[in-house]
């Protein structure tokens, strides 16, 4: 599978509708724009914008009344269960035999659309791996704008002392916000393969974390082999 791919356009109508909230522009109680304003606004289709509003219901943002439209509910409680590989990644600690390379490379396309900068622009990358009994259970790649990078330890090849958040949060007072996570099932790149030591499928993971302003702070590419890992979640029905 190609990780070469933007955000679906409902999860797009999704993000902007959640940083509207987070910025109190959407106060709780608040009606949302009806379904047209926001088809016409987005300038997608009817469905998007029904399945965004939908899923943005099923986690707790919003709620919908059938014949009077959608209302603000506000941030969700996250569940404290609830397993988040892309912010685990940036708040575990390091040790030498876990960091494979760091440097300035040119940034992959998909890396850089996150970014939402050109393709090949400077970043910093920063790959380490994950294991258990010396076998290999994650290949791991954090990528960072060279702004956010620069004055920190991130470029450099020695391990943190603390995670890449608390790292953050001390050095240049960032704070992280959101996280945007994607997980897929794909085929390992020949680097993944080489450092897991196996072709076998994996899942996928793509986070990019952001601060209350929305701007982008890092991206996190993770590989976990399928024959480790399985994703589980707890989740009230109402």
């Amino acid at each position: 599978m190609s990780m070469d791919f933007a955000p679906p356009k409902y999860a797009q109508v999704m993000t902007a509708i959640q940083q509207r909230i987070r910025d109190g522009e959407y106060a709780p109680g608040d009606m949302l724009p009806s379904e047209t304003q926001l088809v016409r606004e987005f300038g997608v289709g009817r469905t998007t914008v029904v399945r965004a509003l939908q899923t943005l219901a099923m986690q707790g943002w919003i709620e919908r009344e059938h014949g009077r439209g959608s209302f603000v509910k506000g941030r969700p409680e996250s569940p404290a269960d609830r397993v988040r590989p892309g912010l685990e990644t940036a708040e575990q600690t390091e040790s030498a035999e876990n960091i494979v390379s760091v440097g300035r490379v040119p940034a992959p396309r998909h890396i850089a659309r996150l970014m939402g900068v050109d393709e090949r622009t400077p970043v910093i990358a920063r790959q380490r791996v994950a294991k258990r009994a010396e076998r290999v259970t994650a290949t791991e790649t954090l990528w960072f704008p060279l702004e956010i990078a620069v004055g920190t330890d991130l470029d450099k090849p020695d391990p943190l002392r603390h995670g890449v958040r608390q790292h953050l949060q001390a050095v240049k007072h960032l704070r992280f916000d959101h996280v945007t996570e994607r997980l897929a099932a794909r085929e390992p790149t020949k680097e993944e393969a080489e450092l897991l030591g196996s072709s076998a499928p994996v899942l996928g993971v793509l986070a990019s974390v952001h601060d209350p302003a929305g701007a982008v702070l890092m991206v996190v590419t993770v590989a976990l082999p399928g024959d480790l890992h399985e994703v589980e979640d707890v989740y009230q029905v109402s």
